[in-house]
């Protein structure tokens, strides 16, 4: 699991929306990396000043969920990290 508190996404990225997500464009190094709706929302939340807990509460109220998905989170913004797309 990821150890940052409050996630930002990494500079230089051409992000594209798509239909079902974003394609995120990343030069170095050179990758593609397709972020499906979920993902994609948790990816925009990244803004630096949100913790993980209210990027959580955020993605319920999007998703309409009885609970903030922290562990989810936690894991994604993880996934996103080793990626090199969120720091």
């Amino acid at each position: 699991m990821t150890s940052v508190q409050h996630p930002s996404r990494c500079e230089g990225l051409e992000v594209n929306q798509v239909a079902d997500g974003l394609v995120v464009y990343q030069a170095a190094p050179e990758q593609v990396h397709y972020l499906n709706n979920t993902s994609a929302v948790i990816f925009e939340l990244c803004e630096g000043h949100r913790s993980i807990e209210e990027i959580a509460e955020q993605v319920q109220d999007v998703f309409s969920l009885p609970a903030p998905p922290v562990d989810e989170v936690k894991a994604c913004v993880s996934d996103l990290v080793d990626k090199a797309v969120v720091r």
